[in-house]
């Protein structure tokens, strides 16, 4: 199948960055323009500084294209873009995404600007691909990925509640500086440990968005009563029909910044429905895949978990699901850092286990969770064709 030309929506961030390294040797997508802010919109992508770790991959040579330029729409169709990944702060995001999903441009965001609205579906693709059935239905070609805290708790959470049932989640964050882009990883006063340790609405958001994805998609009328729905007002999809029932599950969640340039680290403790020994948990664990569905994808990890005794985040930020990698080339192995790595599992009583979980934050968590996305829409071919 001919790949496709993608646009990224943000040219010198963080996630922008990364959204451009996976974008350089992808079998599906064509890197073909990139949507800045005025900061950057007229310079050449080369010359934008790369603050990635790894070094800058052979990209083309794009100007870049400002996201307040009334023909933008006009621009990207002249290059025959049919998708855009956006890596856009959320004031940014709406309308600009909307803009693009309404003209057949089909939109993959990891912007929060229309996160758990009706008809947007908000997946995790080894968590609740099933929503990506939703792609489409409130009239735009958009769906968005999640908070990217909450990627190490939903993906062990969805396979203990799959095999045994959850009642209760709790949940204590330390997060990446990266969390932040790159206002705290450029910072040295902030590599040196001087930096705010609280995150504001994290908790809140991680704790709503793990709801939300482990809940059950509906059709038609929302319904009310004893469901816990979850969906938020926008005037541009109040005609949705699509909605999603929050799973009933009761949450705590307290999230805080170490100083750490990459990986967000979760210890959680989860109560179960059945009772289970640690030998069950950790099979279940181990045997939780991406459906069928979602394996032709070139970012799928090989294992959704790989699990270890204990996390060492030095060690453990680049997993394929089977290996660890020192030295990866994002660019060229797409799998690198998809997996999320758990370990030090107890159970402290037959219904209720602990472990701890850990993810690449701007990989899995941001810009190749985003990719991920695509496989429905492209396996599909629901994606716009090109021209």
């Amino acid at each position: 199948m001919q790949p496709h030309n993608a646009v990224v929506l943000g040219a010198s961030g963080l996630v922008g960055q990364r959204m451009q390294q996976r974008l350089a040797n992808h079998p599906w997508f064509r890197l073909a323009a990139v949507v800045g802010s005025q900061r950057t919109a007229g310079k050449t992508l080369e010359s934008i500084e790369w603050n990635l770790q790894e070094p800058r991959p052979r990209l083309p040579n794009l100007t870049v294209l400002s996201s307040e330029d009334e023909r933008l729409l006009e621009r990207l169709k002249e290059v025959n873009i049919t998708v855009a990944f956006s890596c856009l702060p959320a004031s940014i995001a709406d309308p600009l995404e909307l803009m693009l999903a309404s003209s057949g441009i089909a939109v993959f965001s990891n912007a929060s600007a229309f996160r758990r609205c009706d008809g947007v579906p908000l997946v995790i693709p080894d968590v609740n691909p099933t929503h990506l059935d939703q792609f489409e239905g409130a009239g735009y070609t958009l769906a968005c990925a999640t908070n990217c805290t909450l990627i190490p708790l939903a993906v062990p959470v969805a396979a203990l509640s799959h095999d045994f049932g959850v009642t209760h989640v709790t949940m204590n964050s330390e997060q990446a500086l990266s969390g932040a882009g790159y206002e705290l990883v450029l910072n040295q006063t902030a590599l040196d440990g001087e930096h705010p340790t609280e995150i504001e609405g994290e908790a809140e958001k991680t704790g709503t968005e793990l709801l939300h994805v482990l809940g059950d998609a509906l059709e038609g009328k929302r319904r009310d009563g004893n469901q816990r729905t979850d969906w938020r007002n926008h005037p541009a999809f109040s005609d949705s029909k699509n909605h999603i029932n929050a799973a009933l599950v009761e949450v705590d969640v307290h999230c805080k910044r170490v100083t750490r340039v990459d990986g967000h680290q979760i210890f959680a403790t989860v109560r179960l429905r059945q009772e289970a020994t640690r030998e069950e948990v950790l099979s279940c664990l181990q045997k939780w895949s991406p459906p069928p569905s979602v394996q032709t994808c070139p970012s799928t990890p090989k294992q959704s978990m790989h699990l270890v005794e204990k996390i060492d985040t030095n060690a453990h930020l680049w997993s394929d699901g089977v290996l660890f990698s020192n030295q990866p080339d994002p660019s060229q192995d797409l799998k690198a850092g998809m997996a999320v790595v758990v370990g030090s599992v107890v159970m402290s009583n037959p219904t209720t286990v602990e472990f701890s979980a850990y993810s690449h934050n701007t990989v899995r968590g941001a810009a190749g969770g985003t990719m991920w996305l695509v496989r429905q829409a492209y396996t599909e071919q629901r994606l716009p064709k090109q021209q």
